[in-house]
C-alpha cells in the first residue's frame, strides 16, 4: 500500500513520459498563436506571402467552438481559426489544423470538410484549410474529401504538410532561422526516441545548446524552449540530469535564460501538483482537514512530500497524520 501514491504520482500527466492528447495539444496550441507567420512561411510559404502582416492576425476562437459545437465530427487537435488580410483583395479566413495525436484519423478529411463549409457558411469569403500531420504513419497522406452520387459530385481539396518528411532534411533544419524549424526537430525526435530516453536527454540537450547559438532574444529563446521541454519530455532521473547540465551551460555562456525563473516555476508546478493530489486522497480517507493541517502539507519540501506520498495508505486516522507532520517540523 505504501507504494500506490508513488504510482500515481509516476501515472501523472506531470511526470508520464508518454504525451497524453492535452499535453501535446497545448505547447502546440500556444506556439502557432505565437508565432503565425513565421509557422506559415515555414510549412506553407504561398499562403504567407500572399498575406499583409502589417495587419495582426484575428483569432476566431468563438467562432471555431461555432462550428465544431461538440466536436461532433471528430475530435480538435490544436486548430486554429484566423481572419487575415490579404494584400490584394477580400480578406480570407484560415483554418489551420495540427494533427498532434499519435495515429492517423480516418475521419480527418471529412472533419475538414464540414468545418470548412461551416466556415465559408458563416463569413461567406474565402476560405483556406491546411494541415501539419504530426503522426509517425509515413503513409496516411489525407488531401482531400469527395463523394460521388448520381447527378451530383463533390472534391474538396486541403494542404498538408507532413512533419516526417523532414527527417531527410536535418541539416537543413539546424540551420534554418525560422522558429518552427525548431518545432519540427523537437516533435521528430519525440518520436524517435519514445523507448530511448537517454538518448532523448542527449538530443533534447543538444537542441538548447543550439537554441541557444542562434541569436534569438531572450523572449524568443524562452518560448521554443518551453516546447522543447514539454515535447521532449523526461523521466525523473534524466530530467534532474538535463537541468544540472543545462545549468552548467548556461553558467558557462553567462546566459541565465531557463534555469533561473523558469526553472523555479518548473519545480513549484511540480510541486503544487502533488499537493493538490496528496490533499485530495487525504480529505477522501479522513474528511476535510483542519486549516492548519493543510497550511503544514504546504510548506513540506519536495523529498517530504515525496516520503508522505509512501506514508500516506499507512495512516489509519487524521492522528497518524498529524504525528506524521510533527515529526517533519
Amino acid at each position: 500500500m505504501a507504494s500506490t501514491l508513488g504510482k500515481v504520482f509516476n501515472r501523472s500527466p506531470m511526470n508520464s513520459a508518454k504525451p497524453q492528447p492535452d499535453e501535446m495539444d497545448s505547447p502546440w496550441k500556444k506556439i502557432l498563436r505565437q508565432y503565425l507567420q513565421e509557422a506559415l512561411e515555414f510549412y506553407f510559404p504561398a499562403i504567407a506571402a500572399i498575406v499583409d502582416w502589417t495587419e495582426p492576425p484575428v483569432f476566431l476562437d468563438k467562432e471555431l467552438v461555432q462550428i465544431a459545437p461538440n466536436a461532433k465530427v471528430g475530435k480538435r487537435h490544436a486548430d486554429q481559426l484566423v481572419k487575415l488580410k490579404r494584400k490584394q483583395g477580400k480578406e480570407l479566413v484560415l483554418l489551420l489544423h495540427a494533427e498532434v495525436q499519435a495515429s492517423p484519423e480516418a475521419i480527418f478529411p471529412e472533419r475538414v470538410y464540414v468545418y470548412s463549409f461551416r466556415i465559408f457558411d458563416l463569413f461567406r469569403i474565402p476560405v483556406i484549410s491546411v494541415a501539419i500531420l504530426c503522426d509517425g504513419d509515413p503513409r496516411w497522406r489525407p488531401d482531400h474529401y469527395e463523394y460521388s452520387l448520381p447527378h451530383t459530385k463533390m472534391r474538396f481539396e486541403f494542404g498538408t504538410v507532413k512533419l516526417l518528411d523532414y527527417q531527410h532534411q536535418w541539416s537543413a533544419l539546424e540551420a534554418s532561422t525560422n522558429p518552427f524549424a525548431w518545432v519540427t526537430m523537437a516533435h521528430l525526435k519525440m518520436q524517435e526516441t519514445k523507448r530511448d530516453k537517454p538518448s532523448r536527454k542527449e538530443w533534447k540537450m543538444r537542441l538548447v545548446r543550439r537554441l541557444y547559438e542562434t541569436g534569438y532574444d531572450r523572449e524568443k529563446v524562452v518560448d521554443l524552449f518551453r516546447f522543447i521541454d514539454w515535447t521532449l519530455k523526461l523521466p525523473k532521473g534524466l530530467e534532474t540530469a538535463f537541468w544540472q547540465e543545462l545549468q552548467v551551460y548556461e553558467e558557462s555562456r553567462k546566459m541565465p535564460y531557463i534555469t533561473s525563473v523558469e526553472r523555479i516555476g518548473y519545480e513549484r508546478g511540480q510541486k503544487e501538483g502533488k499537493v493538490m493530489m496528496l490533499l485530495s486522497l487525504l480529505t477522501r480517507r479522513f474528511g476535510p482537514l483542519t486549516d492548519s493541517t493543510i497550511e503544514s502539507i504546504n510548506h513540506l519540501s519536495s523529498p517530504q512530500i515525496e516520503a508522505l506520498g509512501d506514508e500516506i495508505f499507512d495512516f489509519t486516522s487524521v492522528d497518524d497524520l498529524t504525528q506524521w507532520l510533527a515529526t517533519q517540523a
